[in-house]
Order: C-alpha cells, then sequence, then structure tokens
C-alpha cells in the first residue's frame, strides 16, 4: 500500500504542477493516468462502478466525484483532485485541493482549516483510539475555524478494496465507533465547506456540490494504524511520515 501510496503522492505532485491559469480538467485526467500508469499502477477510480475517469476534479463548489471536463482552470480557482492507485494489488488514496494562482482570503483560510483538520484526524489513528476519536477531532477543528462539516460524505476502510469498513466520519463523538487496532488503514479525509453542510448530486450521478454555491475543500491520507503511531501511506517522500504537503 506504501508503494502505490507514493504513486498516488507523485501524481497529485504532478497535477499541482501543471495546474494553471487555462489548463482543462481533460488535461490534467489525461496527465495523471499516463503517470499512474507509466509506473505499474492502473488509476483504481476509472471504471469503478461506472465512473469514466482516472482521478475525481471538482471545480470551487463541487466538493467531491467530479467527472474530468473541458472546463478550464481560472485565477482564483479551487481545484480537489482526488486520486486512487492500485498497485499489486493494494490500493491507496489521496485527495487535495489546490488554489489556481492568486485566490481569496477566504479560500486561502478554507483551506488551511482544512488541512488542520485532516491533521487532527490522523494524530487520532492509534492503536486502542476509536473511529470516533478521529471524527471528533476533525469536527472540533473545521467547525471551530467557523467551517460546516459536510455530514454525508464520509471517510472509509481502504485495503485490497476501495471502499472498506469501517467508515470514517467527519463528526461524532470521542470513544465511540470501531475500536482501532495495529494494521489497520483508513482513509481520513475532511469535506468541509465555507456555508452550508447541504449539498445535492448532479445530473451526471456523480459530482456532489454544496447546496449554497459555497466554496468546498477536501483533503485525505491513507493512513495506517501502527504500534509507532500513525503513518501516513500517500504522503510525498519529500515531506516524510506523519506531515503534509
Amino acid at each position: 500500500m506504501a508503494d502505490a501510496g507514493a504513486v498516488v503522492a507523485e501524481t497529485l505532485a504532478l497535477v499541482r504542477e501543471h495546474l494553471e491559469p487555462g489548463i482543462s480538467m481533460l488535461e490534467l485526467d489525461r496527465l495523471g493516468e499516463e503517470h499512474i500508469r507509466s509506473r505499474g499502477g492502473s488509476p483504481t477510480s476509472k471504471g469503478y462502478r461506472g465512473f469514466p475517469a482516472a482521478l475525481c476534479i471538482s471545480p470551487n463548489s463541487m466538493v467531491v466525484h467530479g467527472i474530468p471536463s473541458d472546463y478550464r482552470a481560472s485565477e482564483g480557482d479551487l481545484i480537489s483532485i482526488d486520486i486512487g492507485v492500485t498497485l499489486n494489488g493494494f490500493v491507496a488514496d489521496s485527495a487535495a485541493t489546490f488554489p489556481v494562482g492568486d485566490v481569496s482570503d477566504e479560500a486561502e483560510q478554507l483551506l488551511a482549516a482544512c488541512k488542520a483538520a485532516l491533521e487532527a484526524g490522523i494524530e487520532q489513528a492509534r492503536p486502542g483510539h476509536r473511529v470516533g476519536d478521529i471524527s471528533a477531532a476533525v469536527q472540533a477543528v473545521a467547525e471551530g475555524a467557523g467551517y460546516s462539516v459536510i455530514r454525508s460524505l464520509v471517510g472509509h476502510g481502504v485495503g485490497r478494496s476501495y471502499h472498506e469498513e469501517p467508515q470514517v466520519p467527519n463528526f461524532g463523538l470521542p470513544g465511540r465507533g470501531p475500536k482501532l487496532a495495529t494494521g489497520m488503514t483508513l482513509a481520513i479525509e475532511p469535506m468541509i465547506s465555507a456555508g452550508s453542510a447541504e449539498v445535492f448530486v448532479h445530473e451526471d450521478r456523480w459530482s456532489i456540490s454544496t447546496g449554497d454555491g459555497s466554496l468546498a475543500a477536501h483533503f485525505e491520507h491513507t493512513v495506517a494504524v501502527t504500534d509507532e503511531g500513525p503513518r501516513v501511506l500517500t504522503a510525498p517522500a519529500e515531506v516524510g511520515i506523519g506531515l503534509l504537503p
């Protein structure tokens, strides 16, 4: 899974490098898929329950599951990129929301809060803790900063399959839910908005956006529960275990 996670991290970095005003989401998807396959992996999203692309790309008020289109990035956009890679039978999953050029102070603050919420959730991924400890930590940071947690979308177990048990909500009470044990691998993924927590599904039956059109952010890492503490399997190699880019 760490090998798959390395490919995920490389692909996110590649997409981030090319994410400039004028580039289309289809071009980002093509670049991402080419890199994944060049490293011997396959894009887990492509064909998953009929999803047509290698990457989920969600601009601005779109929270998750955006199908890459001919939409072209504009200065000030926030673009969320969600990537799954399958390598040698194991899956790693990660996401990040990137600014395009100069963005508003509101957007910068939203991104910072979502990253901090993810870090807080990862810190709780330890043997003997419970899923609710992760959930409560994410919620406390996100809502403490004045943002809404998208409650209808959750993190999940990940391993030989894209989505496994347990579900990992981004809200809840500490000390509740399944107990964490050494060797468990979880996709922890805060999804928050600058406005309402309500969302809607587009006609394509995949893309999900905020109901009030407010900006959204999404950060995700695949994390292993180990006796030495949380191990982030999708962290960039130069950043090191347990830290975010």
